[in-house]
């Protein structure tokens, strides 16, 4: 049957970075985990947000984690230096849950709160 992870949640970019971000994806394209990529058909004001859920193998969680650190490092796109953000619950079956942050460039996971164990009930 294999063990299967739950990853939800969303980044923030700007426009320039929202077409990076679309290429990101397009070239990780699965034809199934991908699919869980919803990204804006239109982008409303000046913060572009991308969501992702899916339940997925814990075999192709790596694949994911991959996607996100070439993700993180798309580089600031205007004078303010803002990179893209990332905050993603991963809920893995046996190992129970962590978080994803993309932070200042870098991929950063740790143990998740207690506070969204209600997720996993």
């Amino acid at each position: 049957m294999g063990v299967y992870v739950s990853v939800r949640g969303w980044l923030e970019c700007d426009e320039r970075q929202l077409v990076a971000v679309r290429e990101v994806i397009s070239s990780h394209e699965d034809g199934h985990y991908s699919n869980g990529w919803s990204l804006p058909r239109q982008r409303v004001n000046w913060t572009g947000y991308v969501f992702y859920g899916a339940d997925v193998r814990a075999s192709a969680l790596d694949r994911l984690a991959e996607q996100m650190g070439e993700i993180a490092r798309i580089p600031a796109s205007d004078g303010d230096g803002d990179r893209v953000t990332v905050l993603f619950l991963v809920s893995h079956e046996v190992d129970g849950m962590t978080e994803w942050q993309i932070r200042e460039g870098r991929l950063v996971v740790s143990p998740g709160s207690d506070r969204y164990q209600y997720l996993d009930e």
